[in-house]
């Protein structure tokens, strides 16, 4: 049962989240739900405010979302996934170089210990990352606030670079016409129990995984034509915005100040290398280098797939890149820890 206080809280965090996104849209900010929602409620979280975004709201949004990019599967994007593999190594490189960077210097110059810095130089994969340094007593809050300064920092930064360095594609990768009552009841539904199976498999991202899934053989099969209304993406866009917002909750000024340096020079340092590696694979397989930038960045995989749709990007291959890189980062992350090379104090502190 959800308290009253919870309900005030929420209203608190929405009205943040909505001013944001009205102020930022007045401005002509690109993504301006989800960039306007993400700073402002970021704002009102180190301020003291009581932000909030519950659990049923959160999986209700990254349902929405996944079943809105789902809707852009067509046959045409099944064929041209024949030159993504190319990009998936690009992609696999680019991450493992900037994790390597990024642990150097965040062990050079911020003070980190190999462990913690290891945890910290990730480029993604948050709640992975954060449950491993509390299962092994590292420096959540440190970690914590390096990683969230990451996913804050290009979810408001990306839309903008787009629109300052490429032409505006005025495409939809969506179905023009909005899909019906009862199809869209089907595929919320369907999203919520695949989702809820790929969550007891632990899969990354997984309601927006179900969501994309079922909306995909929906649309595939032509059994749910259509793509979700306008209001119901839109909204997704700013509660996703606030989720991010709440991550600052709670933090004193002068800790995030302390820690916000090294989280922006780990993001520098992997923006850089997936630059890098949309120069190298861009001859390769030909594709827009804003779609492949959005592909590459080290954001999280909601919030990039959510830029892809309001840039007029193809959602389908950006969310298959970065679930591509939370699944390799699975695997990747806990070969660097054992390769540490100090151990961890039983206080978590270097």
């Amino acid at each position: 049962m959800i308290e009253k206080k919870d309900w005030s809280n929420l209203s608190i965090t929405l009205a943040i989240a909505g001013a944001g996104a009205g102020l930022f849209s007045f401005l002509g900010f690109p993504a301006a739900p989800l960039t306007g929602s993400a700073l402002a409620v970021s704002l009102g979280g180190l301020l003291g405010a009581p932000v909030i975004v519950p659990l049923w709201l959160r999986t209700l949004c990254f349902i929405v979302l996944g079943t809105s990019i789902g809707s852009g599967v067509t046959p045409a994007v099944i064929d041209a996934a024949i030159t993504w593999p190319a990009s998936f190594l690009a992609l696999g490189i680019s991450l493992i170089l900037s994790m390597l960077i990024s642990r150097a210097i965040l062990v050079r110059f911020f003070g980190f210990d190999a462990y913690n810095a290891s945890l910290a130089s990730s480029p993604g994969h948050l709640s992975y990352i954060l449950s491993m340094a509390a299962d092994s007593k590292a420096d959540v809050t440190r970690i914590g606030l390096a990683q969230s300064t990451r996913v804050l920092f290009l979810t408001i930064c990306v839309p903008l670079f787009i629109s300052l360095l490429f032409e505006e594609t005025d495409v939809s990768f969506l179905p023009a016409q909005n899909i019906n009552l009862l199809s869209a009841v089907y595929l919320l539904l369907g999203a919520a129990v695949v989702g809820t199976i790929f969550l007891k498999l632990k899969l990354p991202a997984a309601y927006l995984l179900g969501g994309m899934l079922v909306s995909s053989l929906g649309h595939v099969s032509a059994l749910t034509p259509g793509k979700m209304p306008d209001w119901a993406t839109l909204s997704s866009f700013l509660v996703m915005g606030a989720l991010i917002g709440t991550r600052f909750k709670g933090v004193s000024l002068d800790l995030f100040a302390k820690a916000v340096g090294a989280g922006v020079v780990v993001t520098l340092i992997t923006v850089g290398m997936a630059i890098l590696g949309v120069v190298l694979v861009m001859p390769l397989v030909g594709l827009d280098p804003s779609l492949l930038f959005v592909a590459f960045a080290p954001g999280g995989v909601e919030a990039m797939a959510a830029i892809a749709v309001q840039s007029g990007l193809d959602p389908t291959f950006v969310a298959a890149h970065h679930v591509f890189r939370l699944l390799l980062l699975t695997f990747v992350v806990p070969l660097m820890l054992r390769r540490s090379k100090t151990a961890l104090p039983a206080n978590g502190q270097p």
